[in-house]
């Protein structure tokens, strides 16, 4: 028993690394070799896949090599990597590093599967761990952290792990990996996946796309929450946001670690993951949390289906073994696992510059799992006791978990304060989903240049909530917590990425209108709101990021914005903001000079704002209301984004 726990707790270490590579990675694709969306998405794509391909060669290696040396090498190149990526050196040697980890860890994998026939407690610890240390994290990695606390976790997270692999390299063999008996019946994924563990290391890549995307999503779970405040389209700061992470925790493990029903009751785990994971695209923000909740328990449902532990012991596996069959195709099962991974995520997220739907990558993906789950053989007799207790090990993650909505920041209330105010200090700034021009999580960098304006109303544009593409972090509820103001936000690519408005005065009335996409692949909306400045003052203010359609300017959009914006505003004082991709003197922004409005920093042209290290490219913009007098405009320099944002300090019409 003790061996299986340091078989099943080192494999839950590695895991957690891993997916910490992979928060950095898979970002690196987008800001670091995409090169601010210069580089084509499609070589982005070949880029990511080329290497999980090159991973399926790992399991050759193996056979001639070994499974022991080959999981120890690997293990310590992961754990090199881990880190020295937190120290977030930034730009390329940020990338080559985090995809050395990733490589390393594709291979570790690979090794660790020759070994081990029983990977499903390891495999579901590690992931309901990781959600669990994500929503603590308040969505931040420690890689991103960089303090002495982040760095003595990590140091401690890859000691405790290389010295689980070393001491199971000393011990030999498969540990609890049981291997199925020689005459045992193989079913049909079985000839593809093979008998022993094959079918739960298949799952293991569809099952950690999957658990980021939707199950055991922090981020996901706190943006659900947010569309609940008031079920409108948008979506508010929420109290205790983290709130539903525990619960999904402790299904998934429950799920994952006990035994599963016989019969059609073993329906239930593919059932529920499949209602989950169709839930999740639809056009609606309130469906989000039952997504959520249904996803993982559905996900621990399916991965328990797959645990081979109903066979008794016939023989113990070997180190020698590792280039017996069974040990091969474990090794082909996870590789092509993790590869179908890198399909998923490259299939749904680059449907975002390339413009084909990707509702189905998903679906597609839970298809997969629940197939390969529910045909597997059925649980009936001898089942092997797991690693852990089921409940105590649910339980103890849980209990993590909930150290989430407990440590959470409070919501930030906005006030009338005094009364109304003279002036407005807006700013408008296109974060880049938080990434600097180094390809670093720097909430930091942006917090600071937005706070030194001392802005009454934040616009942001590309905000990201929980995309696994860019780390899963809920980039708006960390900025608000760290600027001190409550947001409003407005869908547009999808229910989780868009833009917001942050106010230090209460929010009235939000509405938000979905732009004509004109051939353009990412979607596009105006976010209009209405600012209570007490006595009856109101203001109102619409954020919202143009998306030109290829060759053209975002014509179609600035009329549609420019149409609502007045009518939303019926006479009151106006503003509009954001990255409208169109230049002074271009036809889409004389479209919105032609609805009466006013360019606020007119005073200070030219004033570029992109690209943020050399900057050349007016298209980031305050229009304002002719009762409206700006003044003060600038772009202050930063690398926190690959935009500048754009302040101005307006004067509110004499009451």
């Amino acid at each position: 028993m003790r061996y299986r726990q340091l078989t099943t707790g080192t494999l839950a270490l590695g895991v957690l690394l891993l997916i910490d590579v992979l928060r950095v990675w898979l970002p690196g694709i987008i800001t670091i070799f995409g090169q601010a969306a210069s580089t084509p998405a499609e070589l982005m794509g070949a880029f990511a896949l080329g290497w999980f391909v090159l991973a399926m060669g790992a399991p050759a290696v193996v056979r001639r090599v070994g499974a022991r040396p080959v999981t120890v090498v690997a293990a310590l190149a992961l754990a090199v990597a881990r880190l020295a990526l937190t120290a977030a050196p930034g730009g390329r040697t940020q990338l080559w590093l985090a995809t050395a980890g990733l490589l390393a860890g594709l291979v570790w994998l690979v090794g660790v599967a020759a070994d081990t026939d029983r990977p499903v407690p390891g495999l579901a610890l590690g992931f309901a761990v990781n959600a669990a240390v994500h929503a603590v994290l308040d969505t931040v990695d420690l890689v991103w952290r960089g303090d002495w606390v982040a760095w003595l976790l990590s140091a401690v997270a890859v000691a405790v792990f290389l010295a689980g692999t070393a001491q199971a390299g000393r011990r030999g063999g498969a540990g609890d990996a049981l291997a199925a008996p020689a005459d045992a019946p193989v079913g049909p994924a079985d000839a593809v996946a093979g008998p022993g563990g094959g079918r739960a290391w298949l799952l293991a890549g569809p099952a950690l796309l999957l658990a980021g995307m939707v199950a055991l999503s922090p981020a996901l779970a706190r943006t659900g929450m947010s569309y609940l405040v008031a079920g409108d389209g948008v979506a508010r700061s929420p109290l205790f946001g983290l709130a539903p992470v525990p619960v999904a925790v402790a299904g998934f493990l429950c799920a994952a670690l006990a035994r599963p029903p016989r019969g059609w009751g073993r329906a239930y785990g593919p059932v529920a993951l499949l209602g989950g994971v169709v839930l999740f695209p639809l056009d609606r923000g309130d469906l989000l949390l039952p997504a959520i909740l249904l996803a993982a328990v559905g996900l621990g449902a399916c991965l328990a289906l797959t645990d081979d532990a109903s066979q008794p012991a016939s023989s113990t596996a070997s180190a020698g073994t590792a280039g017996g069959s069974s040990a091969s195709r474990r090794g082909y099962a996870v590789a092509a696992g993790m590869l179908v991974f890198a399909l998923g995520a490259v299939g749904y997220y680059s449907a975002y510059d390339l413009g084909y739907p990707n509702a189905a990558v998903p679906v597609v993906v839970a298809v997969l799992i629940a197939a390969v789950a529910f045909t597997a053989r059925p649980v009936v007799v001898h089942r092997l006791p797991g690693p852990f207790p089921p409940l105590r090990a649910a339980a103890a993650v849980t209990a993590l978990a909930l150290l989430a909505p407990v440590l959470a920041d409070e919501v930030p209330v906005a006030s009338n304060r005094d009364g109304p105010p003279e002036r407005l200090t807006v700013v408008a700034y296109n974060i880049r989903m938080g990434f600097g021009l180094d390809g670093r999580f720097d909430l930091t960098g942006l917090a600071e240049v937005v706070d030194r304006q001392r802005p009454d109303v934040v616009l942001l544009s590309e905000v990201d909530r929980a995309w696994l593409l860019n780390g899963g972090h809920d980039t708006l509820d960390l900025l608000s917590d760290r600027l001190g103001m409550p947001y409003v936000f407005g869908p547009a690519a999808d229910r989780v990425w868009g833009d917001a408005v942050l106010s230090r005065w209460p929010v009235r009335d939000p509405r938000t209108l979905p732009l004509p996409a004109v051939g353009a692949p990412t979607g596009a909306q105006a976010l209009a709101v209405t600012l209570d400045l007490g006595d009856g003052v109101r203001t109102a203010v619409v954020s919202t990021h143009l998306q030109p359609p290829p060759g053209k300017g975002p014509v179609v959009q600035a009329r549609a914005v420019a149409d609502f914006a007045t009518r939303y505003a019926a006479g009151r004082p106006l503003v509009v903001a954001g990255d409208l991709n169109t230049e002074p003197g271009d036809e889409a922004f004389a479209e919105l000079t032609r609805a009466g409005l006013v360019d606020a920093l007119a005073a200070a042209r030219p004033l570029a704002t992109s690209p943020a290290d050399d900057p050349r490219q007016q298209i980031d913009h305050i229009f304002v209301s002719p009762g409206l007098t700006p003044g003060d405009p600038v772009a202050p320099r930063s690398t926190a984004s690959d935009h500048l944002p754009v302040a101005v300090t307006v004067t509110l019409p004499p009451r």
